[in-house]
């Protein structure tokens, strides 16, 4: 079984960045934004001659990617795949879904609210020297009864009442505090959430790395 660690933030809050200590000789990248990297340098690092970045914003071609990564010798190197964002999926699919016709757009719906569930199945039947990183943005909501707390933004009734966040055990919140970039990860209100002794304390800095190494043992 891989590891699946969650990575939910706003926009702006660090969590591209935070994926800049990764060994590009060992990560694919997929890029479902379309709209690159943040940091210098990236594009000699991760492109497609170098067969480990892709673009896409389609469900099918990033399990597909997967597929091939998991199994296929060329990408026996690779022990890191990062998806970024799983909103970004999400979204293009309801823009498909817009141009669709109406007698099409109730099954499509229903492909909408599953697509991100069935997504982190796949992630988590991987080779076991595999980990997934999946990036979402965050959004703060308040229920029917008053709670508020922070969460993986999701598009799709049924995948509201999913939650995205219970198929991982490992989620973390980027935030950006006076000015400095960190992980917080674990916080009353919020779904972020770590395994039982991997951190000692509920912060940590902007580094995937640094979260990697630490659940090296679960």
């Amino acid at each position: 079984m891989s590891k699946v660690i969650g990575v939910m933030g706003e926009s702006g809050s660090g969590k591209t960045t935070a994926m800049r200590t990764l060994p590009s000789t060992e990560t694919f990248y997929i890029d479902c934004d379309k709209k690159g990297l943040n940091w210098k340098g990236w594009r000699k690092q991760y492109s497609i001659e170098n067969m480990n970045y892709f673009s896409t914003d389609s469900f099918s071609t990033v399990e597909s990617l997967l597929n091939k990564v998991n199994s296929e010798e060329k990408f026996k190197h690779i022990k890191y795949v990062v998806i970024d964002t799983i909103n970004g999926m999400m979204v293009a699919d309801e823009m498909r879904i817009l141009q669709m016709q109406a007698g099409d757009k109730r099954s499509a719906r229903t492909d909408l609210a599953s697509n991100g569930w069935n997504l982190i199945n796949k992630c988590l039947t991987l080779r076991e020297d595999l980990t997934v990183i999946i990036l979402a943005h965050s959004e703060t909501i308040s229920d029917e009864n008053g709670i508020v707390r922070t969460r993986i933004k999701t598009n799709g009734r049924k995948l509201e009442k999913l939650v995205l966040e219970s198929k991982m055990t490992t989620v973390i919140w980027a935030v950006r505090q006076e000015g400095k970039y960190k992980f917080v990860l674990n916080a009353d209100g919020s779904t972020c959430k770590t395994p039982l002794g991997a951190f000692q304390k509920d912060e940590c800095d902007n580094d995937i790395m640094i979260v990697i190494k630490a659940l090296e043992d679960y």
